[in-house]
């Protein structure tokens, strides 16, 4: 039986990018749904060798076409090369004479703006990159953010955030840009990064989230969710399916089969919802204030004391607030973040049922094991073996495809 030829191919990412590392991941599991022989090349930091890559030794190259330097680079490549990118509105911004695999940018807006109207919003707004020469795909999204406004006939709000030179001067900006805002609103940010600053700025300014922001970042970032005050709401692009676009793009041109479309847009895989942007109109403001109290710190052990400490009530005063708006007990509300926090950290699958008890603020494991048999019928284990099951059927009909 005749061995499959292997193929020397260059894959041009930058691996520190969470969508980077998805695509990077999606070019995996095609290989190894495919009896395909790749050697891979990644390397730390590939643009120190964007001048030399017209004379690599190899086969071919899957490279990331947002930076402007590397398509340059790539322009006169002697091996095949598929491009991966984000979309563009205009037909003539696209890399000419390469195939193209490309995050539909409008699509990612769209997604997050109609997650926006479905919570009961009716004021919107934009937090982009300070320079949009160096990422065209951050214009994009604001091109797609200008388009539904004019078309829904909305005011468009949009912050860059330009000009700071200090983190302390760019975080006075924010706040003063989140103050001037009408309230309530619903902004997207263009990363899950830009959307992490801006709930750190309004909790220095003392914005409720959501009730009187709602945010939502695109990317689903694992890291930037981590490093969220509050959890952050974020659309999922569909960086996985990129990737196995790409691969298999490449290996078409690999053995000679003609393409019969040279450019693919992928759509947004869905979102993921938590409680940046779960608004609920709340009339009461020391209610509204004891529920961004509670996401910043539920998981840190507080009690319903020191909630009404915060607001600057009674604790029977707050409880009545919160039975004739919320129909629960603060004691309620505290236990639901927590819930939220913990399902959520099992279904990452990356901490044992111990290290959730801990940073979600349960007492103990058994605790943490009585309010899952209460709340949702199983125990912690079951329920991130139930959500594990899920994410694997849709991968398993991925791969037979």
């Amino acid at each position: 039986m005749k061995c499959p030829k292997t193929h020397r191919i260059a894959l041009l990412f930058d691996a520190n990018q969470a969508f980077a590392r998805e695509v990077i991941g999606g070019i995996a599991g095609y290989l190894s749904s495919r009896r395909t022989s790749w050697e891979l090349f990644i390397e730390d930091d590939f643009r120190l060798r964007l001048s030399s890559l017209a004379r690599w030794q190899g086969d071919g190259i899957i490279a990331h076409f947002d930076d402007p330097a590397v398509a340059a680079a790539l322009a006169d490549s002697p091996v095949p090369v598929v491009a991966v990118g984000g979309s563009y509105a205009n037909e003539a911004d696209y890399p000419a004479n390469v195939p193209y695999v490309a995050t539909d940018n409008f699509k990612l807006v769209n997604l997050a703006y109609t997650h926006l109207i479905d919570v009961g919003l009716r004021r919107f707004a934009l937090f982009s990159l300070p320079d949009g020469t160096k990422h065209p795909w951050a214009l994009e999204r604001e091109k797609a953010f200008r388009f539904l406004m004019q078309r829904d006939k909305f005011d468009v709000e949009i912050l860059r955030g330009e000009g700071a030179r200090s983190w302390e001067e760019d975080v006075a900006q924010q706040v003063r840009w989140l103050q001037s805002l009408p309230k309530p609103i619903g902004i997207i940010a263009a990363t899950d990064a830009r959307a992490r600053q801006l709930l750190q700025a309004c909790q220095f300014a003392n914005i409720a989230v959501p009730e009187q922001v709602a945010i939502i970042g695109i990317d689903n970032d694992p890291l930037a969710r981590m490093l969220s005050c509050i959890p952050l709401s974020s659309v999922i692009q569909g960086s996985n399916e990129i990737g196995r676009t790409a691969a298999r793009m490449l290996h078409q041109l690999l053995e000679g089969t003609y393409l019969e479309c040279s450019r693919i847009l992928v759509p947004p895989a869905g979102i993921n919802v938590l409680a940046s942007s779960s608004h609920q109109p709340v009339k009461n403001p020391r209610v509204m204030r004891a529920r961004h109290f509670i996401r910043q710190y539920a998981c840190q052990g507080i009690k319903g004391d020191q909630v009404a400490d915060y607001v600057g009530v009674s604790r029977s005063t707050l409880e009545t607030y919160f039975q004739q708006e919320l129909a629960c007990s603060v004691h309620d509300e505290i236990l639901r973040f927590k819930l939220d926090a913990a399902t959520a950290l099992l279904a990452e699958g990356d901490c044992s049922v111990a290290e959730v008890a801990q940073r979600c603020g349960f007492t103990s494991m058994q605790y943490l094991f009585a309010v899952f048999k209460r709340e949702l019928g199983c125990s912690p284990r079951e329920y991130q073996q139930r959500v594990a099951l899920a994410q694997a059927i849709p991968q398993e009909v991925a791969l037979q495809a």
